[in-house]
């Protein structure tokens, strides 16, 4: 009788090891029987197998020694398994652990990620797991990693998007009391931005398909920072920039003679088109998007752009809005020096991300 190890199982264990996931098999099968199993999977391969019997011959300091160099257990009793987890946890390592019987609940329940089989698990085991597999596939596992290393990227991307938002909107106001300038934006025009345009661009980070190359990462340490120097960097980058064209543009209006209202309708739509523009650049943390897919291959953020100028559009020219927010119709030069001003910030957040990618700055995870 042979149960040959599933095609997709394989493609799993392979997907994890890129991934930097070192997969470990614990079994009760004899030695030869698990290495050749292990072998199937890509487990193991060409490393000896430890037995239960040579484990316990074994304190913990040297059993610490020897973990990184065994993929295959066999003859391993639940104490065993127990004894594993701990030492790969002793030794630094985030330890995911599968199970189904009642003797792997210890185990489990010890582990950083229990994962228990939903269908010929035990109550026992899936009492003591984190996360139960509906359909007992090893598989799935690798596609949870894969959807959660994308999700944690979106987050990433959403506050990589809405911090400078927000900063640049404060440093035009900052600025304009510090230098006693007359406000570019009113309290009003800010609330539109952040409660409009912004939220409008924002949510469509949150649909970002995955980046290309995701599982062939190296898992981020589980201490790393959500906030780290990178992100503060990019978020005073992009918060200057935002704040300069918001700003050069108020005052470039009105040195040509412009009346205070069409200023900050200008101040007001270079900040949206930087927005528009750093949503773009933002699809891709460190990568380039001047590809077709970085440009256009997302849907929600080209329905997201399309809602936001037509809001934009309404803002500009629509009477009943005029008279809310004062703002006032703008010319085609105009518009060209508002585009331009997004054009710009779209430019150097490019070269910003060129240079990290040229000089290796980029973190690992």
């Amino acid at each position: 009788i042979i149960d040959p190890p599933r095609e997709e199982a394989i493609a799993a264990v392979a997907e994890c090891q890129r991934a930097g996931i070192r997969v470990k098999m614990i079994t009760g099968d004899h030695a030869e029987t698990a290495r050749a199993i292990g072998a199937q999977l890509g487990i193991g391969v060409g490393l000896p197998a430890l037995t239960g019997a040579e484990l316990e011959l074994l304190d913990e300091r040297q059993l610490r020694q020897v973990l990184p160099g065994v993929e295959v257990f066999a003859r391993a009793s639940p104490e065993h398994k127990l004894r594993l987890v701990q030492a790969m946890q002793a030794s630094g390592e985030v330890v995911a652990m599968t199970g189904d019987g009642v003797n792997d609940a210890p185990a489990l329940k010890r582990a950083d990620v229990g994962v228990a089989m939903g269908d010929k698990g035990t109550e026992a085991a899936k009492e003591a797991a984190e996360v139960v597999l509906a359909d007992d596939n090893f598989a799935t596992i690798a596609g949870a990693v894969r959807e959660g290393r994308a999700i944690y990227d979106n987050l990433k991307k959403f506050i990589l998007f809405a911090l400078p938002t927000n900063g640049g909107q404060a440093l035009i106001v900052i600025a304009a009391i510090l230098f006693q300038l007359t406000l570019p934006l009113t309290p009003a025009q800010v609330l539109w931005i952040n409660m409009v345009t912004s939220v409008t661009l924002g949510l469509a980070l949150a649909f970002e398909p995955a980046e290309a190359g995701l599982m062939d990462r190296p898992p981020r340490a589980p201490n790393e920072p959500l906030l780290s120097a990178f992100f503060v960097w990019r978020v005073l980058l992009v918060s200057l920039l935002m704040a300069g064209a918001g700003i050069g543009l108020f005052l470039w209006e009105l040195d040509n003679g412009t009346g205070l209202d069409s200023a900050r309708t200008m101040a007001l739509n270079a900040v949206v088109m930087c927005e528009v523009f750093y949503l773009i650049n933002s699809r891709r943390i460190f990568a380039s998007v001047l590809s077709p897919d970085g440009l256009f291959g997302s849907r929600a953020v080209l329905l997201a752009i399309a809602a936001c100028l037509l809001l934009q559009a309404l803002y500009t020219y629509a009477p009943p809005l005029q008279r809310l927010f004062h703002s006032t119709a703008l010319d085609a030069a105009q518009w060209a020096r508002v585009v331009l001003a997004g054009l710009a910030l779209f430019v150097v957040a490019e070269l910003e991300k060129w240079l990290i990618r040229r000089l290796r700055l980029q973190p690992t995870g």
